[in-house]
This record gives C-alpha cells, structure tokens and sequence, in this order.
C-alpha cells in the first residue's frame, strides 16, 4: 500500500485534481488496465499496442482508487460520468508515475541499492534478497525500465528495511534516468561486456553508461563494483566509497568447493572470512555472490549473518534453473538471455556437470552484438568444443556460426532435434537471447518426458 494521503500522493505526482474519491490510500501502481483490481492507482501511458487513455473509465469501473490521466481525458472522463474514484491529470503521465515513485522512495527512508552490468543484474539481486539481514523489497521479474523500476519502488511496503532495484540500459542515459528517480545509496555494477554493442558502437561506451549510476548517488554513496574492470576507472570519484569484489578486491573468495549443484566457498572481507555454503553450483553465480556479499559490505551488514542466509537463495525463472526428467537427464534451464559473457559461463558450467551421459547444448543465436556478431557466435561454438559439449543444436540464423550438429530457424523447429538428440543420461544447456524463445524447448521436453523434480 502506498501510505500517502490522497492529496499528497497528487502533489508528489505533480498532477491535478479533477475529481475526487473515496478515502483510505492506493494499494499500488499500475500501468495494464487488465491487471486492475480494487484499490489500484491506474496510470494511463500511451503504449505501442494500446494507448491506456483508452482504458481509463474501465480501470475506474474495474474497482480503481484512481486514474491518472491526460487533461484531455480526465476532462471527458468527468463530463461523461461521475467518476467513483480519483481522477487526476498530468500532461506526461510517465514523468507523474516517476515522480510518486521518488517520493515514496522518501518516505521509506530506507538504503536504495541499484544494481545495473551486462549480466547477472537479477541474479545479484536475487541473491542480495535471500542474504541482507534486512526486510528486503527487491523489483520482480524485468521491472528494470523507465516505467518497471518506478512500479517497483511504489510496491515496497511500509516496512521496508532496503529496497533493491535492478536498472536496465538500451541507450546513454537510461541508467542516469533511473538513478534520477530512485536516488540510490549503493550503485553496484556486475560487469563490463559485449552487450548492446549495436547500440552503443564500443566496450568504452558501454562502460561510460553504465558508470551513470555512479554519478547518480546520493550524498555519502558507495559504489560496488568488479576489481577487474578497468574501464570503470576513470568514473570514479573520491566523494564516493568504492568497494570491490572479486580476484584482488575488497570482498573475495579464498577457496571453494563445487559438486555442480552447490558450493561451498570460504569469502574474505576487509572485516574477516566466512564460510558460505551456495545452493548453486555454477562458478559465475559465485562470482554474483560476491557482488552481492560486497553490497551487504557497503550496508554494514555482518557477514556471519549473510553465511547463515545462503542457503535461501532463489533464482528467477529461466536462469540457470535444473529440471531432471526421467532417465538421469538433467536440464539447465537458462534462457532468459545470452550474451558472450554468459553464455561462456553456461558452457563451463555444464561442462562441470557430473553426467553418465553427454553434455548437450541447445543454443540460441546472441543479439544486440553488432558487426562482430558471427566472430561471437563462432567464438563461442569454438569454446564449447573445447570444453567437450556436444552434440549442439543452434537455432536462429546467426545459431549457424556455432558450427552446430542441427540447426533450426527458430525455436518450434528445434523442439524435434532436440528430443531426437537427448538421450538418458545427458546433462542439456538450453540457452539463448530472450527474443529467441528458448523456454519453448524446455516446455515441451518437459510435457513430452515428464519432469521428475529439480
């Protein structure tokens, strides 16, 4: 519930009042006039398939507390009916959302830590849930955008002790955008890689986007980055905490111990070491974990109480998620997305597996890389060689340049080459950019096999 009276909750948005509803406050914010329930705060954006001014009187008869709308709307919202909640009006009803967002980001008065990189954003966040001794809030599913994250923060409840929000980038300026509304104390960057090259043309533009988080800190901010990433070097500045993760850094791994389903690690700190035991077994997730023992470092949060919270650590779906089906085959579900970085990881990983069969791969072709797109996929289906995976299946037009032993144009076509292709036994990676639709795989192998837990 966003705990702000009606009036203030008009002020912070920056809107106007045209019509006014029943007491109490909204429960929250949204921005699909089909997920409206009773109680909600209805933001009508206009949008590439529908303009949601065009849903507004359904959001109010849906149960709504309130609308906010355009003038234009709100006016002819009022004239037509007598509206039974809030209508408010803001010309740029996005910039409205984003506003409410920063001021209940106030009014928690809580740490903000914003988490942007090439990869591992949401898992870092996953993990920062799970170990922060704290009543962590952390955004859901890809609310990592100008229109997500705000959704994200006006979801915290009252009582939030840390709110950890992931921050996308497609562009310069995005992340300097969300820094902008949710006012981060702690700005954790994962990594440094090829991704959105086309975008972005050169690894030192990546880098110089990505640093917008840090120039977006509050006063006394802390910035957590990786101690390999040279190229954020030069955004640094000394108003700024830095503290780094991972070979040479501030927070590191000793040691550790892996069975390719769980690790166990010993983490040193400029406080002391711990010993954590991982309910994964991939080494980049590891990696993920000192990101996040790093931002729990940078909130003063002891590390003995982080060791005892590990073993709650959660992923989200379609991220490195294992299904075993009948006859010891065991899928690594990880086709949210790909890139060089990531799916190198995959790879290595499966790889690891302790398998009486084969190490399969179904892999989805990489985007967003720019001209050296098929050096990438080439690269990539050279490595996966090396580390002994195969047969491979690509799919995709640019899943020709893994040099693959089948290849589909899309993923539909590759559910058959890959129930042809599994056998008992095998340990299959199922990986590829999200526009792919990899999970489609995954799906029909497990309606057509049968999951046997995982």
């Amino acid at each position: 519930m966003i705990e702000l009276p009606p009036e203030r909750i008009a002020a912070a948005a920056g809107t106007s009042v045209l019509a006014e509803g029943g007491g109490g406050r909204p429960e929250r914010a949204v921005v699909d006039s089909r997920e409206v329930r009773e109680g909600d705060l209805f933001f009508a954006l206009p949008g590439e398939r529908a303009d949601g001014r065009e849903f507004a009187a359904d959001a109010l008869a849906a149960g709504a507390w309130g609308v906010v709308v355009d003038p234009a709307r709100g006016r002819l919202l009022v004239r037509e009916a007598e509206p039974s909640g809030w209508v408010l009006t803001a010309t740029d009803p996005l910039a409205a959302l984003q506003s409410l967002a920063t001021a209940w980001r106030r009014e928690l008065a809580c740490p903000v830590i914003g988490i942007t990189g090439s990869v591992g954003k949401t898992s870092v966040k996953d993990i920062c849930r799970a170990i922060l001794p704290l009543r962590v809030h952390a955004s859901r599913e890809n609310f990592n955008t100008e229109i997500g994250l705000p959704l994200a923060i006006l979801e915290a409840p009252p009582e939030t002790e840390a709110l950890v929000l992931e921050m996308a980038m497609r562009d310069r300026g995005q992340i300097a955008e969300l820094a902008r509304i949710a006012e981060p104390d702690v700005g954790a960057i994962t990594n440094i890689g090829p991704v959105h090259l086309e975008l972005l043309g050169t690894m030192e533009a990546i880098a110089e986007a990505k640093a917008e988080i840090l120039t977006g800190l509050r006063d006394r901010g802390r910035a957590v980055i990786p101690a390999d990433e040279e190229a954020l070097e030069p955004h640094l500045h000394e108003s700024v905490v830095t503290i780094t993760f991972g070979p040479g850094g501030d927070v590191f791994c000793r040691g550790y111990e892996s069975d390719g389903r769980s690790i166990e690690a010993v983490i040193g700190t400029p406080d002391g070491e711990e010993n954590f035991l991982f309910p994964f077994g991939e080494a980049h997730n590891l990696r993920n974990a000192l990101a996040a023992i790093a931002i729990g470092a940078a909130l003063e949060a002891p590390l003995d109480e982080m060791s005892q919270r590990a073993s709650g650590i959660t992923f989200s779906r379609l991220r490195g998620e294992l299904i075993e089906l009948p006859g010891e085959i065991l899928l690594v579900n990880d086709c949210y997305n790909a890139n060089p970085i990531s799916m190198r990881a995959a790879l290595e990983h499966l790889a690891s597996l302790d398998t009486k069969g084969r190490h399969v791969a179904v892999l989805g072709e990489m985007l967003e890389l720019g001209g050296d797109a098929e050096q990438y996929h080439r690269d990539v289906g050279a490595q996966a060689r090396q580390l002994g995976v195969g047969p491979i299946v690509g799919v995709g037009e640019l899943g020709r340049e893994y040099v693959p032993d089948a290849w589909a144009p899309d993923a539909e076509a590759a559910v058959p080459l890959a129930e042809a292709m599994i056998e008992p036994g095998d340990a299959v990676l199922i990986k590829g950019s999200r526009a792919v639709g990899l999970e489609l795989v995954t799906d029909e192998l497990v309606a057509h096999r049968g999951a046997g837990g995982g």
